[in-house]
């Protein structure tokens, strides 16, 4: 059984005093939660103060993007080394606003997820196919291809990982995903698991949903056999809705 996982992408919203006021509210809300792993996932700039909040709660601490490597000449970059002395335990790698804006790659998503797992970290590695690529009829092929290179060559450490759908053609565009697709796609990058490793590690690696999942579609989507959690986004930026979100995961 797949423990399920609820993890709050901030983006680039909340200071370091806002961060703190809104971690505080969610542990007061997730205390009793037992049954998923819940995370947050601030900017940079705020995760030495939300490590101290995040101290001796059951909510972990994740980061939003890390360098490939160790050290050196990337002005601006952050590395996995510094991401875990300051106490951060996941890493989102290569989410769509990162490879839009951001010239993020299949490539350097796999070079990201080595430089993680290298520390100890667990990558959250980002997935999904946009609104020109699913019209196109391309969404399986451009699934399974980020899948198969974001991973490729992982070894027995491809079973720490954690991966995020997202349908990039859902997230503004006034198109919904309904939970029937969302589980198709779920259970698409699953028999992908299965071709680059065995059946036991395939169905042990945790599948979160990144479609604007909110507390009314929540548990829903969630009761999907292949969907084991969300990947968080606006709804996460208040403590009373990531919390409602965290629950139906229960």
């Amino acid at each position: 059984m797949r423990k399920k996982i609820v993890a709050g992408n901030w983006k680039m919203n909340k200071t370091a005093s806002e961060a703190a006021a809104l971690i505080d509210g969610i542990k007061k809300e997730v205390a009793d939660v037992t049954e998923v792993d819940v995370v947050v996932c601030p900017p940079f700039t705020n995760l030495q103060v939300a490590a101290a909040a995040c101290a001796g709660s059951n909510v972990k601490l994740g980061a939003q993007n890390v360098h490939w490597e160790a050290s050196g000449a990337y002005t601006g970059e952050i590395s996995a080394a510094m991401l875990k002395d300051l106490g951060v335990e996941y890493v989102i790698i290569g989410h769509s606003e990162r490879r839009q804006y951001f010239g993020e790659t299949d490539e350097t998503v796999n070079a990201r997820t080595k430089a993680a797992l290298a520390v100890g970290l667990i990558p959250i590695v980002c997935v999904g196919e946009t609104l020109a690529e699913r019209d196109a009829g391309n969404m399986e092929a451009v699934v399974v291809r980020q899948v198969k290179a974001g991973l490729n060559d992982l070894g027995d450490d491809l079973a720490k990982v954690v991966i995020a759908y997202e349908p990039v053609w859902a997230i503004g565009t006034g198109r919904t995903a309904t939970p029937a697709q969302a589980q198709e796609v779920h259970a698409l990058i699953r028999l992908t698991l299965a071709e680059i490793s065995d059946g036991d590690t395939a169905n042990a690696i945790r599948i979160q949903y990144g479609g604007s999942m909110k507390p009314e579609n929540a548990k829903e989507l969630m009761s999907q056999p292949d969907i084991d959690g969300g990947l968080i986004g606006g709804a996460a930026l208040k403590a009373d809705s990531f919390a409602a979100i965290v629950k139906a995961g229960e």
